[in-house]
């Protein structure tokens, strides 16, 4: 296990000296959180940046009030997508030109796997497998088999077959990589345990066997050290509303290494992905870049939102980030397991620093009812099936002593079985 980041940090006086030392400590001031919370979830949904709301009423009222259609020109909507998907890359290892902020994570996974495909059809057209993990965020596996379900029924005439394996206890990767796999497409950190892959190691054993990789980086990007040039990546997306803080239900993000983009056009081909899309032409011509993937009109106040929060991880040292982020999770773990150790909590988080991304989850027979009680004493973080407490720590606005706070509120809940009333029983809509 590496321990080179730790720190002895065994009461709540030492928990305050570490945040009166610490080189990130001024972050949290530029962020607006609500007095009394302790904000866990910010890998589900990053809190609001300041200049956000400021940068979405200068779009309204300015940009769109007086600069009117203008603007696309004017104040630069038009050139949105990829100036922002250049600052993102200096988050991600990518280089100019490789990103784009765009649409979904779906609708860009769904991109980056026909795109994909594709390229093997020509170069390797015996390979129909995607790999992926059983235990992937639902939506990746959903998409998956929703494009081979496709493939499959155009093609029904002639036999040709795709299929989706799914890696998990019983199929390793070993065993689920060969001869006839197109596409390995994985995420990078899991979103249930906070398990990581080591990118540029499975990204070299992807190409061994001659597939692809595509990795989804929604639970990543922002926290964990991530560099998909220097792991020889073929694609990658991503969301931009977790640790890069662009809002709920901001746009995500496609990255598309340059020895692919010009292979092949992706399939939603939108008049925004034509070489010249204001020539109206009834022929389709792909842009000669990465704006090939984009699809349709993009969304300028949302778009204009993400680069409040992508100036801010700029401006920091992302190895402290990265330092940080795992002191506190060793913090959250050692706290956790001596101060809660009656009660049924199982880590499924890996101890490892390599193996971890940024989010602690723990499982309890009562986890929705216990966090539900969390919540309601200002501790946020979020549950996941089955029985998942999830912890998303955030190191540019969370200190050692919200970590401590977070689980002696959590010892007396459990302690005092505080979760144990039907009001934290009854299921909301989102959890």
């Amino acid at each position: 296990m590496t321990t080179t980041h730790s720190l002895d940090l065994v009461t709540r006086d030492a928990c305050v000296a570490a945040d009166a030392a610490d080189p990130l400590a001024s972050f949290r001031s530029r962020f607006i959180l609500p007095e009394g919370v302790i904000y866990l979830d910010g890998n589900s949904l990053g809190p609001r940046p300041v200049g956000a709301l400021e940068r979405a009423q200068q779009v309204i009222a300015a940009e769109w009030g007086e600069g009117l259609i203008r603007s696309w020109n004017t104040a630069g909507w038009f050139e949105l997508p990829g100036r922002l998907g250049d600052k993102l890359a200096k988050l991600i290892g990518g280089r100019d030109g490789e990103t784009v902020v765009t649409d979904t994570t779906s609708l860009n996974l769904f991109k980056a796997l026909a795109s994909a495909i594709r390229i093997q059809q020509v170069d390797q057209p015996g390979r129909r497998v995607i790999v992926t993990e059983r235990d992937n965020f639902p939506t990746d596996i959903y998409i998956a088999e929703g494009i081979t379900d496709f493939l499959n029924s155009v093609a029904e005439e002639t036999g040709i077959r795709y299929e989706v394996r799914l890696i998990d206890a019983e199929l390793t990767l070993d065993a689920a990589l060969d001869g006839s796999t197109a596409v390995l497409a994985l995420s990078h950190v899991n979103y249930r345990t906070g398990a990581m892959w080591d990118m540029a190691e499975v990204t070299a054993q992807a190409h061994a066997v001659g597939a692809l990789a595509i990795w989804d980086l929604a639970h990543s990007a922002g926290a964990a050290a991530v560099n998909l040039n220097g792991a020889d990546a073929d694609y990658a997306v991503g969301c931009t509303y977790k640790y890069l803080n662009g809002g709920p239900g901001s746009p995500a993000f496609i990255w598309v290494n340059a020895r692919h983009q010009e292979r092949f056009w992706q399939p939603l081909a939108g008049w925004w992905s034509h070489a010249k899309p204001f020539d109206m032409a009834d022929a389709y011509a792909p842009a000669g870049n990465i704006n090939r993937f984009l699809c349709g009109t993009q969304p300028v106040t949302s778009l204009a939102m993400v680069e409040t929060g992508l100036d801010i991880m700029l401006d920091a040292d992302f190895t402290a980030v990265r330092v940080k982020s795992l002191q506190l999770t060793d913090l959250f773990i050692s706290l956790v397991e001596q101060r809660c150790a009656s009660h049924p909590l199982e880590l499924i988080t890996p101890r490892d620093h390599a193996a971890r991304g940024s989010h602690v989850s723990f499982r309890h027979p009562e986890g929705y009812a216990v966090m539900s009680a969390l919540i309601a004493r200002g501790v946020i973080g979020d549950y996941r099936e089955p029985e998942v407490l999830r912890f998303g720590v955030t190191p540019l606005y969370l200190g050692y002593a919200d970590v401590w706070d977070a689980v002696e509120i959590l010892r007396d809940i459990l302690d005092t079985s505080a979760w144990d009333t039907s009001e934290f029983k009854t299921r909301n809509a989102v959890t």
